[in-house]
């Protein structure tokens, strides 16, 4: 009988730690704190920016860029799709933002939660900007980012040619659905398909100015969705 207790109450725990490694998946608690100001405030964000580690270096970077435009960034470093989409509804739709910007697929095909599935990590994206939208925000797509190696994940190859393939998919279904897609990716890459040099350190993360290439064409179409000058 007491035997059988533990079992139970083995298989419980185990529970419960599997329960919590679920929501530590998507990292919510990163923004839970901040999540809580936004809400809680008078005044809301206009734009969030839903992203991994570029987005989350983009804010460190230039912070100035998201506080005097009323943008919030949402970036995890090294999260997936899958992560982004776990969380959008606390990081993104509870702000009630006009506008959110989905910049995701960098990590998937990096492999950073599994194995890389272009359909999977397409359809991860496209659930983000239907939520959006059931919820009367307004979605930009971004593009991934150029790169041409993982640095922490040599082993991976053909990484520029299934960043294009995926931007090509990525676009594809902006235009089909009247949704603005930036190209950062074209405005970045060089021959080989990775960053321009002196726009990263590590061919992943851009630098500031990197950043600097990003942030009047993105602006822009902020801009030009939400109607202002």
């Amino acid at each position: 009988m007491k035997l059988s207790i533990f079992i139970a109450l083995g298989l419980l725990a185990g529970e419960l730690v599997s329960a919590q490694s679920a929501v530590d998946f998507a990292n919510l608690a990163k923004y839970k704190d901040d999540n809580t100001l936004i809400v809680n405030a008078k005044k809301k964000v206009d734009v969030v920016f839903m992203g991994n580690s570029i987005t989350e270096g983009w804010v460190k970077s230039h912070p100035e860029f998201f506080s005097e435009n009323n943008y919030t960034g949402r970036g995890i470093s090294g999260q997936t799709s899958s992560q982004m989409l776990l969380r959008f509804q606390n990081d993104v739709v509870a702000l009630k933002p006009k506008l959110v910007i989905i910049n995701a697929g960098t990590n998937d095909i990096a492999q950073n939660t599994g194995v890389y599935d272009q359909d999977f990590t397409f359809n991860n994206i496209k659930a983000m900007a239907d939520i959006a939208q059931s919820n009367r925000i307004k979605v930009i797509i971004a593009s991934v980012l150029p790169a041409a190696a993982f640095p922490w994940r040599k082993e991976i190859t053909d990484v520029a040619q299934k960043v294009d393939a995926l931007n090509s998919r990525l676009k594809q279904y902006a235009q089909k659905n009247k949704l603005p897609f930036i190209d950062y990716n074209a405005a970045m890459r060089d021959e080989k398909g990775g960053l321009r040099e002196g726009l990263s350190k590590d061919g992943i993360h851009p630098t500031l100015s990197g950043y600097t290439i990003m942030e009047p064409m993105i602006k822009k179409a902020i801009n030009t969705t939400l109607g202002k000058k």
